[in-house]
């Protein structure tokens, strides 16, 4: 249980609003939603935000996926990583790579487990998420991994938003069932 109720998941009312979100979501109302519709402005803003980060941006799946397990485990956001962690697989993750994310600190040092490119966006997401400051050397790196500006930008965009959803999860303390 979170520390507010959960609007009724068969809520019909903002009907465009809440109609939007069930599309998104592929027909029901998560648990996320429900506290987010106890404000239908924020609901509005952040359905539309998540959307174009989730399936607009041209950072592959399993780097954006890799990005917010990580953001997950950094903020003690179990509920955003359970829900992560299936799509990091599904995107080319693998089982063994998912739990070295428990430990993202080991898991960005390790070379067997992870490539270059993965070794950068999990030291860029973990610097991001646990210092907010990026070094420069942890910048570069990841610049030059993911080879241009546009997918670096988004890739930042992606960690920027899901230490949004992250924070929300935990001030309300939304845990996973």
């Amino acid at each position: 249980m979170a520390r507010i109720p959960f609007i009724p998941a068969d809520a019909k009312e903002p009907k465009a609003l809440v109609d939007a979100v069930r599309a998104r979501r592929g027909g029901e109302l998560l648990e996320l939603d429900r506290l987010l519709l106890h404000s239908p402005a924020l609901t509005e803003g952040w359905n539309f935000h998540l959307n174009q980060v989730r399936t607009k941006l041209g950072v592959d799946a399993k780097l954006r996926e890799l990005a917010m397990c990580v953001v997950a485990v950094v903020n003690k956001a179990e509920y955003e990583f359970k829900a992560h962690l299936p799509l990091f697989i599904k995107g080319g993750g693998t089982e063994e790579q998912g739990k070295a994310l428990r430990n993202p600190e080991a898991a960005l040092k390790d070379t067997r487990l992870f490539n270059d490119v993965e070794r950068a966006v999990l030291a860029l997401t973990y610097e991001m998420t646990e210092h907010v400051k990026v070094s420069d050397a942890t910048f570069k790196a990841a610049q030059k991994a993911l080879g241009d500006t546009k997918r670096l930008v988004e890739l930042i965009g992606v960690i920027a938003t899901y230490n949004m959803v992250s924070r929300f999860l935990v001030a309300l303390e939304l845990h996973p069932a």
